[in-house]
């Protein structure tokens, strides 16, 4: 075959199999008491986008650090709100012994925060102690642990397993030491849920992921409290406020940073209608109602058979209603009179197989009866022979 022609062909495939992406397939398993959507449900809100370059910053992060003292004056003061006392030296924000905690000046609640640091060769007993604070009072420890030898001794404090690098301080050793040596640069990606309340009920006491270095070394810790050097853990109150500053600790060694930025992401207790733990089944109902609305309101305002159909029953699962019920009965009767009259609405060959597995699915959710009318003559109807690509997968 010569190449222009079968370079044509390829493409005649491709173009088929975007014709098939580009038709929406109707969904799933229908919504119940706690999922406003239905499983694969085309309604369903798509992802904001979001630019991620290889290596680089996603474009809805805020950057806390670049490298410049703008960026410190822009986004970092001193516990007692002026400016901060660290320097910024050959691009790294770099911790002025007794200065006090560099704290940003805006506040954040859920966050997927990245910190890049290195514990300083020439540090007084090379430990190059400091610390990432989310959530106000909740650190993950930053030392250097690249050398840890196992030793039971008493004198040797710094050895603490809740004490190493990338540690929740005082509750949660690493589940693996990636620690790297002084002088080397090394990263935390956190994920950090805050404890919220409902009044006096504690509705999520909170969880921390750490990756360290890239290797995951805290999977969703549950925070028991604030972390202290040398006391057990307690509940926060009810009066904690969920949004805090980030702040990067002074615990008298000089520890660069770099690279500093934060994402803010959604509070699971905010996922109210999508199913999960935290689902409201008030929300869930009122946005179905809203769903069962626009549903019905596309089904009116089309005349082709199978997306009426279609549309009718998703206002009907969304909320049930008599009077969306007898429209499916006419609409059920206009969708068999096209089938029957080999309408290409219906029976061309990627919609009539999207007809075919949506009644399948009404079927099995007991919708509609096993044996009707419906599925009787889709089951009948012969359907159209796959067009030929034989360069490309069965899809």
């Amino acid at each position: 075959m010569r190449k222009d022609a079968l370079m044509k062909k390829t493409a005649s495939a491709v173009f088929a199999v975007a014709a098939c992406a580009a038709f929406a397939e109707p969904s799933g398993d229908r919504p119940d008491d706690t999922h406003a959507w239905a499983v694969h449900d085309v309604n369903r809100p798509d992802p904001v986008k979001v630019d991620a370059p290889p290596g680089g910053i996603p474009s809805d992060a805020i950057v806390l650090f670049d490298g410049t003292r703008e960026s410190v004056a822009r986004n970092w003061r001193g516990v007692d709100g002026g400016p901060s006392a660290w320097s910024v030296a050959d691009g790294a924000f770099v911790c002025s012994p007794g200065s006090g905690f560099a704290v940003t000046k805006e506040t954040f609640e859920d966050v997927q925060l990245h910190v890049e640091w290195k514990t300083p060769q020439d540090d007084l007993y090379g430990w190059g102690n400091s610390g990432v604070f989310v959530g106000g009072v909740y650190e993950i420890q930053i030392l250097d642990s690249s050398a840890i030898v196992p030793s039971r001794s008493p004198f040797k404090p710094a050895n603490y397993a809740d004490g190493q690098a990338g540690a929740v301080y005082g509750q949660s050793p690493c589940l693996v030491n990636p620690c790297r040596a002084p002088g080397e640069w090394q990263s935390f990606d956190i994920i950090f849920h805050p404890p919220r309340y409902d009044g006096a009920r504690l509705v999520d006491p909170g969880d921390v992921t750490v990756l360290f270095n890239g290797v995951l070394v805290q999977d969703a810790w549950k925070l028991e409290g604030p972390t202290h050097w040398c006391r057990r853990a307690k509940t926060e109150p009810s009066s904690y406020v969920p949004s805090q500053p980030i702040r990067l600790q002074d615990h008298g060694h000089p520890v660069p940073f770099r690279n500093i930025w934060v994402r803010r992401i959604p509070a699971r207790t905010a996922n109210v209608t999508g199913g999960g733990p935290f689902a409201k089944r008030g929300e869930v109902a009122k946005l179905r109602h809203r769903l069962a609305g626009e549903s019905l309101g596309f089904a009116r305002a089309t005349d082709d058979p199978a997306e009426r159909y279609i549309r009718l029953w998703e206002s009907f699962c969304y909320e049930p209603d008599r009077a969306v019920r007898k429209e499916i009965e006419a609409a059920t009767a206009a969708l068999l009179a096209a089938l029957a009259a080999d309408d290409p609405r219906v029976t061309e060959e990627w919609r009539f197989g999207s007809v075919k597995r949506f009644v399948k699915m009404l079927v099995l959710g007991k919708w509609i009866e096993t044996g009707s009318r419906v599925e009787k003559a889709i089951d009948a109807h012969k359907a159209p022979p796959k067009p030929a690509a034989p360069n490309l997968r069965d899809i």
